[in-house]
């Protein structure tokens, strides 16, 4: 997903591309698989979206390899967790694991009424 999620960033091209996804695990809930796929795909577009993609593509024009291959791997530090956590509270959704109660509430309320 995050390869995925970089060229679609770096190639810019968010705005044409629709992202279709299909999480299945027999083993566990569909609320939480659909909900831990999609949390999975939007950090992997976070991550994607906090690289400085410029400063990327002048290393790239001006044949500075060395300096794109050291920024590739200094991204790999970048502060996300907080970033993530401070999308999610605007967002109005749970921060970290704490979704997985709201999940375990449906279970039990909603799921756990069907037959």
């Amino acid at each position: 997903m995050q390869a995925i999620a970089q060229e679609i960033v770096r190639g810019d091209y968010l705005d044409r591309v629709h992202i279709g996804l299909y999480f299945f695990d027999a083993s566990i809930n569909r609320i939480a698989a659909w909900v831990i796929g999609t949390r999975a795909m939007l950090k992997a577009l976070l991550l994607a979206l906090l690289e400085p993609i410029e400063h990327l593509r002048r290393c790239e024009t001006e044949g500075d390899y060395t300096a794109r291959l050291a920024l590739l791997e200094e991204f790999k530090t970048l502060p996300f967790g907080a970033v993530w956590d401070f999308y999610c509270l605007q967002a109005g959704v749970p921060v970290r694991e704490d979704w997985l109660g709201e999940v375990r509430r449906y279970e039990r309320e909603v799921l756990s009424r069907r037959a």
